[in-house]
């Protein structure tokens, strides 16, 4: 009791700072959506995609190679956020070239990014991007956002145990809550890029995935949907540029030979599944 007590203490006080239009980051998202919310949201997001019938990689030696690259991210992400229990997931959909991640640590990455991206330094840049909205709570930023702030209250205050629900069955449906923010997603590159270097690979693989999405987006469909996503402009490149360069960032790995059969992997194991649904609109 005393607990909940403090707790819509804390809240109140965000609500005041909320009306006087004070600016507030992710301090403001931690006092409205605890660790735990965000966790059971999550869970909840999983197991509405589980119901939509998504289907996943199930062989281990692809599995555990996607895992044991983001396992290297998240030794950097853990300094940031502790207590972050982080789950990743294969979705196979060799049509989706995208990966996204939702509160509670789940990131998910489509068969048709590994399939695309040339190097595991690629890969880790991808995944220090997502696992950057997760440490940064941008996703309990945009649920303020969309949502409005009573509303979100209300949520973390236990009021409208079935609002969770609908927004689990909402980031299910999207693959993300919203469009993240140009602030949230030059955050998340920096995340991306620095991640990645201090795991020993190149900054740069970021950079280099998001110019080949924009040289290959008119030559294949599913390319225009992780831009859609993840918008590549000039200006977030050569921010990344500018920021690697500023940081003294730096590292050699590429990995291109150890992504190389994982790709061969998938490839044929698209030739011999069903058509997969068409890629989302």
């Amino acid at each position: 009791m005393l607990r909940t007590s403090v707790r819509a203490i804390a809240l109140s006080s965000a609500v005041a700072l909320g009306g006087c239009g004070v600016h507030t980051t992710e301090g403001l998202a931690k006092a409205l959506v605890s660790d735990e919310q965000e966790a059971q949201l999550g869970a909840q997001v999983k197991q509405e995609l589980d119901k939509q019938g998504t289907k996943y990689i199930q062989d281990p030696e692809i599995v555990n190679y996607v895992r044991g690259v983001a396992q290297k991210i998240f030794v950097s992400a853990d300094k940031d956020r502790p207590g972050v229990k982080w789950q990743v997931h294969v979705i196979d959909d060799p049509k989706q070239v995208n990966a996204f991640a939702t509160p509670g640590g789940y990131l998910y990455v489509y068969t048709g990014l590994l399939m695309a991206a040339d190097n595991e330094a690629q890969l880790a840049g991808v995944w220090g991007h997502e696992s950057g909205h997760v440490v940064a709570r941008h996703s309990a930023r945009q649920m303020v956002d969309a949502m409005g702030l009573e509303t979100v209250i209300g949520i973390a205050l236990g009021q409208n145990p079935n609002q969770l629900e609908q927004l689990a069955a909402t980031l299910a449906a999207k693959g993300a809550l919203l469009s993240y923010s140009r602030q949230d997603e030059t955050e998340a590159d920096e995340y991306g890029a620095r991640y990645s270097a201090q795991a020993g690979y190149d900054p740069h693989g970021i950079i280099q995935f998001f110019e080949k999405l924009k040289t290959m987006e008119g030559q294949q469909p599913a390319f225009a949907k992780y831009l859609s996503d993840h918008p590549a402009t000039e200006d977030r490149i050569v921010h990344l540029q500018q920021y690697i360069q500023e940081k003294g960032l730096s590292g050699s790995q590429l990995g291109a030979e150890r992504l190389k059969p994982v790709k061969e992997k998938l490839i044929a194991h698209s030739r011999s599944s069903p058509a997969a649904a068409p890629a989302a609109k």
